[in-house]
């Protein structure tokens, strides 16, 4: 049956339905990358887990999108993009659905990587499909629109749960995740616009041929590093701040932390904002403005005073975001070839970046509390600004 045209009424500037899609897209894959996160003290003491131990519960997700991501380039470049987004939010349904179930940590942390390697089929097809889209002019834009989606996704993903944590225990917040997964691939199927631009390449040997010559393009390399150095610093950030404030002398609940989250909200509306400014600064100029930023804010909750840190996490997330939005468009608009492997190499150092922030992170707030894990993590974001300064220079087209 034909849907009802009072309820869904078609769209009347295919330009705005497209930025729409694009932006829930976003949503829905990162609802679920953190979502760990709000809960963790629950899943600490579930399990009577160390909080390294706890932090392969996100790690695990996050290693597994690393993991996946280079060759779900390949495997779109031969299917098509559209049918690799759907198929991968579906498949994303089940391991959601099965976490509530599990009796032991490491089945946790199974279910969850499974999650994870769902997410590169929509996560890096999506940019791919972006940069075929679009004109050159919106691709940046359009790209701070799928990062604003990331991030009210992250953003959400770690709000449902605290809060259903609190109230149905942490089991029953992942049973409202599977729902939303499912809701999310139907609305996708539904409404993302088949390619237009896309051409089938099914030439695996031309492939390795390309990703060949990647691993050896100096400023692709170079923003591989920087993306590994700003999840190290966004998941080291936002996995082990929960347990400083669950205990002295904030003792915040599951609750209370999923409404911490809030400061994402900032980055949803700041990062769309400056995609045409990203173009005007230059991507190196932006990438350091945002990468100082963030440090200033993630010093800034050493402070123990809890609105100090939550400003402090406002800032740190906010620039990180800029980083991430940079970076990405400086990709799309400077790789001419196997983009979409272009991209899932940047997304594998990216989230292999996410999963040793769980574990050095990890390490140094066992070792230092919350102080040893900040200073691990400003030194990672001085050694990202580093490797831009050397590599993406000024004078490179499209870059400085």
């Amino acid at each position: 049956m034909p849907a009802d045209p009072m309820l869904f009424p078609p769209p009347q500037n295919g330009k705005q339905a497209s930025r729409l899609i694009v932006w829930w897209i976003g949503f829905f894959a990162f609802l679920n990358v953190y979502s760990m996160q709000a809960v963790l003290p629950l899943v600490m003491d579930d399990f009577q887990a160390s909080p390294v131990q706890a932090g392969l519960t996100v790690g695990a997700t996050i290693l597994a999108v690393a993991l996946v991501s280079p060759f779900m380039g390949m495997l779109s470049d031969a299917f098509g993009r559209k049918l690799i987004i759907c198929s991968s939010m579906l498949a994303l349904t089940l391991p959601t659905a099965l976490i509530p179930l599990v009796s032991s940590l490491n089945a946790l942390i199974a279910l969850r990587f499974l999650q994870g390697l769902a997410i590169p089929g929509i996560v890096v097809v999506l940019i791919a499909y972006i940069s075929e889209e679009f004109q050159a002019n919106g691709v940046a834009r359009m790209t701070a629109t799928y990062v604003g989606g990331t991030v009210m996704g992250g953003f959400f993903g770690r709000f449902i749960t605290g809060h259903a944590g609190h109230l149905l225990g942490w089991r029953g917040a992942f049973v409202t995740l599977a729902l939303l997964n499912l809701l999310g691939a139907l609305l996708v199927l539904w409404r993302l616009p088949p390619s237009r631009s896309f051409v089938p390449n099914r030439n695996f040997s031309a492939g390795l041929n390309t990703l060949w010559r990647h691993m050896h393009h100096k400023r692709l390399m170079a923003a591989c590093a920087v993306g590994f150095c700003v999840l190290f610093s966004l998941v080291g950030t936002f996995t082990y701040v929960n347990l400083h404030l669950a205990s002295a002398p904030f003792f915040l609940s599951s609750a209370g932390l999923a409404n911490v989250f809030s400061v994402y909200l900032v980055g949803v509306l700041v990062t769309p904002l400056v995609g045409p400014y990203i173009v005007r600064l230059g991507f190196l100029r932006a990438l350091l403005g945002a990468l100082s930023l963030s440090t200033a804010g993630l010093l800034l909750t050493l402070w123990p005073a809890l609105p100090a840190v939550i400003i402090g996490l406002t800032v740190c997330s906010t620039g990180v975001f800029i980083c991430q939005s940079a970076t990405i468009s400086a990709i799309a608009q400077n790789i001419e070839e196997g983009r979409s492997l272009a991209t899932g190499l940047y997304y594998m150092s990216y989230y292999v970046g996410g999963a040793a922030g769980t574990l050095v992170a990890g390490l140094a707030f066992e070792a230092w509390g919350w102080s040893g894990a900040v200073f691990s993590i400003a030194l990672m974001q001085a050694l990202a600004g580093a490797i831009a300064v050397l590599v993406w220079r000024p004078s490179a087209q499209g870059v400085g």
